[in-house]
């Protein structure tokens, strides 16, 4: 193109020369074709110089280790499970016994990833189709590692990030992190990170409960167990700098703790989300789980090292029972609701998917929200103190509310389920000595809990819990309670009357 542009500028009147060209010539008419010969040229230039940075432009788009990802057209796509790569930290000793956490949300041939070992699985053990796949990690022996109180292994697992990101797969937006005992919630992981711009370096998890584990590591740490995204361009940045960290932070006890000291080199601080969770506690859940922030539940930690979740059933079997609630309505799960039976002076806590509490007495918004502390803190097994607010559980039945634990969760309509928990009987067989208004609460044995299915989107807006209301008589129908969850009216708010006696603020 460029060799017919420079013949045309040598001889513009070229093309000319074959037709008869009359004897008198007007200058006008020479002036107007010379003047139409240089438009065509200059239009000739522009399309070619166009043309030029046009195809120039797009090799060096393909070529940029940042953007090569996207070349097929979808870096406008929204953010789904796709776009995540998982990098599990194991090892052949724990994989065994922890895998069954991981295969609870791992979907093969829909999320991608890698558990990562610390040596090939022996030669007669089949690896499980309903696990990850896994990678052998790179020698890392040639790193230094002096925390005397802590293990070698922090090292390999740091540098997993690095290691996915070195596989050069295509189209991945965010390196997912987490332990072979982290249990995530993908979809709504997927509806957190799509809120952030994956071409912008991001950092994003949560701090632990216990403020000792706080103190010790960071507060402005993502904990590793309750895993943490990097999106790309972050990640592109801190494979370059990793190796070199692990060696100045070799006193470091985590690998997450290397990671967040490589961060602040880079000057990248943590986004905290709130439906991280690393777990650092001893004991009962209970109350950690009934108090869950308004956000969506992206992970759980530790489930090892605390009581089962559901009384009378196993560790696994009762976080299956909690996701195959999740299942039905992902966003909701956990999600708080307060409302008051204002005729018989309840009031009502809904943890949607896990537990109800009921309170035979008018209890304040502020209270309800308080997490019980039915757990001590994860290194010395104190009872405080705590990155979230707590309040005691006291040992007098009377003086608690009445608990009662998810049984099922069914879809009655398109986009509705109705939720069904039972009363936990372990006070049966003790007799009651406590005030008479206690026992008509006593005496509700189920609640029946209807809601619409809470779209991903409701992320989106400004965080709001949700209201509710007891919609069924004034003694309920054979020990039953109904409650509707729904959306707040306009100005609607939990707000006890004023000047009622017997508030419990």
């Amino acid at each position: 193109m460029s060799f017919t542009t420079r013949e045309t500028i040598h001889e513009p009147f070229k093309s000319w020369r074959r037709f008869p060209v009359s004897p008198v010539i007007k200058a006008g008419d020479i002036f107007s074709v010379f003047m139409k010969a240089t438009l065509a040229i200059c239009t000739a230039a522009s399309i070619s110089l166009i043309l030029y940075f046009s195809l120039s432009s797009q090799s060096r788009w393909r070529h940029s280790p940042f953007t090569a990802r996207y070349v097929s057209g979808v870096a406008h796509e929204k953010t789904n499970i796709s776009h995540v790569l998982f990098g599990i930290g194991g090892s052949t000793t724990t994989w065994i016994e922890r895998r069954h956490y991981c295969e609870l949300w791992w979907k093969p041939n829909i999320t991608r990833g890698f558990v990562w070992l610390d040596e090939k699985p022996s030669e007669n053990q089949t690896w499980p189709e309903t696990s990850p796949p896994y990678r052998v990690s790179e020698d890392t022996s040639r790193f230094k590692y002096t925390c005397w109180y802590g293990s070698r292994s922090a090292v390999r697992i740091a540098r997993i990030v690095k290691e996915s990101f070195q596989l050069g797969l295509e189209n991945v937006r965010w390196f997912v992190m987490g332990d072979d005992d982290t249990v995530f919630f993908t979809e709504n992981l997927v509806n957190v990170l799509a809120k952030y711009d994956h071409n912008q370096m991001y950092y994003i998890g949560g701090s632990s409960e216990s403020v000792e584990q706080d103190v010790i590591h960071s507060y402005n740490m993502a904990f590793g167990g309750g895993g943490f995204a990097v999106s790309y361009p972050l990640a592109a940045e801190l494979v370059r700098v990793l190796d070199g960290c692990i060696d100045r932070y070799a006193s470091f006890f985590g690998s997450d703790q290397k990671i967040h000291a490589c961060m602040i080199e880079i000057g990248v601080p943590i986004t905290k989300e709130l439906g991280f969770h690393q777990v650092d506690i001893r004991g009962d859940p209970y109350g950690l789980l009934a108090a869950h922030p308004v956000a969506p539940l992206v992970s759980l930690h530790h489930l090892d090292y605390v009581q089962p979740l559901f009384p009378n059933l196993t560790r696994i079997d009762s976080i299956k029972k909690l996701v195959s609630a999740y299942k039905m309505d992902p966003g909701r799960t956990l999600q708080h609701s307060f409302c008051y039976d204002l005729r018989r002076n309840w009031s009502v806590l809904v943890a949607w998917g896990y537990t109800v509490q009921l309170y035979p007495s008018l209890v304040t918004a502020n209270k309800l929200e308080t997490a019980f502390r039915t757990f001590q803190t994860w290194r010395s097994g104190s009872n405080e103190p705590f990155t979230i607010d707590t309040r005691p559980m006291s040992q007098e039945l009377f003086e608690r509310p009445v608990i009662y634990f998810l049984d099922r969760v069914r879809r009655v309509r398109m986009g509705e389920t109705l939720s069904s928990y039972k009363r936990f009987m372990a006070e049966d067989g003790h007799k009651y000595c406590g005030p008479i208004d206690y026992l008509p609460a006593l005496a509700v044995q189920s609640f029946n809990v209807s809601a619409s299915t809470l779209k991903p989107d409701s992320w989106k807006k400004a965080p709001r819990r949700q209201c509710c209301e007891i919609i069924n008589g004034i003694d309920g129908v054979d020990g039953m309670v109904h409650v509707n969850i729904r959306g707040c009216d306009h100005r609607e708010t939990v707000s006890p009357p004023q000047n009622m006696p017997n508030l419990h603020v």
